[in-house]
């Protein structure tokens, strides 16, 4: 099943913010919108998530494993988000940050399983008990992925999640976050400005603003 956009467009005091949006993304999938500032990019995130404003107006319809997302408060869609900024708990350790995703019916015992295995498939095997501020970005960055995908969402969406980290770890993290998607079998979709983020073969919407 897929997170399908149909004819999606969002207007903002009568005005068509950008030509209507039809994409299909694939559990596993990858797609990708670009465009330029202030084209309406993480404007169309807030709309598959929920947390559009309400000057905003939706046409068109947002559809997660064939159910209708428009009509669904944000907290019922199930759609995981991931920032540039990691948005890290700092009064919690890393043990406690991912905890906080975690199902509250699960065992103390199970949660520190589940995290001793996330810590360990993020390379980060030891960290429960450091403070957010102790780690360096790329660090955040995985913790950051691990606790949405920890809430296990049924989609995910990235705004620009690498665009603070330096060129060397940008790589590396990107494939880690592609990585996860994949074995979590969701689809994700992801805006960026940078065309080296984008996916090998991944499908890649330029949002432009509609003419007139």
């Amino acid at each position: 099943m897929s997170l399908e956009l149909e004819n999606l467009s969002i207007l903002k005091q009568g005005s068509t913010i950008f030509d209507p949006v039809n994409l299909v993304i694939k559990p596993g999938e990858i797609a990708t919108i670009m465009g330029p500032s202030g084209c309406g990019k993480s404007t169309l995130l807030s709309a598959v998530s929920g947390s559009l404003d309400n000057v905003f107006t939706l046409k068109g319809s947002i559809r997660l494993y064939g159910q209708d997302m428009i009509s669904l408060p944000m907290e019922k869609r199930n759609i995981g988000i991931l920032f540039q900024d990691d948005l890290l708990f700092p009064h919690m350790d890393i043990a406690g940050n991912l905890a906080f995703a975690i199902k509250e019916k699960t065992s103390r015992i199970q949660k520190n399983i589940i995290i001793d295995n996330a810590l360990k498939t993020a390379g980060l095997k030891g960290f429960e008990q450091r403070d957010p501020s102790s780690l360096s970005g790329g660090q955040k960055a995985r913790i950051s992925l691990l606790r949405s995908l920890l809430a296990k969402p049924s989609a995910l969406l990235l705004d620009e999640p690498f665009s603070k980290l330096d060129q060397t770890l940008k790589s590396k993290i990107r494939h880690f976050v592609f990585s996860q998607i994949k074995k979590m079998n969701i689809p994700a979709l992801l805006v960026t400005h940078d065309p080296n983020d984008c996916p090998e073969n991944g499908v890649i919407l330029n949002l432009n603003k509609e003419k007139g």
